[in-house]
């Protein structure tokens, strides 16, 4: 019990040092910039407390509990004895259809850790409201979280086939290039920002822990050069959801407002 208080306190002094700096700017700009007064000041200073005892347990709960629980799968699934049967494997060996089980593991984890994003929850929020109900939060959480999903398994198979990281960053990104092309304008800052909100607190760490895991197992691989570079695939992939999502909700908003 003793341990998870120590833990508990230090995270929480991590926190309020990492929120200080967003309070001091809020007050020099509000008291010093604006000269003005706060209003309903009992209420900011409760959100606040909310903000960082929120925070400290979330980050608490995933250094107890979902890291090393994410960290362990990644190495259990990419180990060769449970892939292969054995604990080493000739490079010639390798095929890229051996893996299936790591692929399906880095679409659920893009997932999951895309839809339990506080950033990402906070954009879909805005959007939503901003867009007055035309982009729905929780399908742009969706649209965002498929593509991480895409984007993590497709960066898995690069890996295991040991192809150039270039090579797949290039092509996304003329593919998102033809998409803007032909995206709604109003729409394309929100796709852009939405695969920015997917490298944060919850999927990088997990992200990052399995493309190491699946490098370092696999013979010829160097987890230093194909171990990383997952994130950049799980930070594209899903702009190419949104403005994919975001063409389809305007389809369909014109086709209601044509049958009116």
């Amino acid at each position: 019990m003793s341990e998870y208080f120590i833990l508990f306190v230090q995270t929480l002094a991590g926190t309020l040092r990492d929120l200080l700096p967003i309070v001091l700017i809020f007050g020099f700009f509000q008291f010093v910039i604006l000269r003005g007064r706060m209003v309903r000041p009992l209420r900011v200073l409760r959100g606040f407390v909310y903000v960082v005892l929120g925070m400290a347990l979330f980050l608490m709960g995933l250094e107890k509990a979902i890291f090393p629980l994410g960290e362990l799968m990644a190495r259990q699934l990419t180990n060769p004895a449970f892939l292969f049967g054995s604990s080493a494997l000739a490079p010639e060996n390798i095929h890229w259809l051996d893996y299936l089980w790591v692929y399906a593991f880095a679409l659920a984890i893009g997932f999951a850790t895309t839809i339990a994003e506080p950033a990402l929850i906070a954009v879909g929020m805005k959007a939503e409201q901003i867009s007055g109900g035309a982009i729905s939060s929780w399908g742009l959480r969706l649209s965002v979280a498929t593509g991480v999903a895409i984007g993590v398994a497709i960066g898995c198979y690069r890996i295991v086939s040991g192809t150039d990281l270039w090579l797949y960053i290039v092509c996304a990104y003329i593919v998102v290039m033809l998409q803007t092309a032909f995206a709604s304008r109003s729409m394309i800052p929100l796709a852009y920002d939405s695969g920015g909100v997917t490298t944060s607190t919850v999927t990088v760490p997990l992200v990052a822990a399995l493309g190491i895991g699946l490098a370092s197992t696999i013979p010829g691989r160097n987890p230093m050069i194909d171990g990383f570079g997952l994130i950049a695939f799980a930070s594209v992939f899903p702009i190419m959801t949104v403005l994919a999502y975001t063409w389809i909700a305007g389809r369909v908003v014109r086709s209601g407002k044509a049958k009116k």
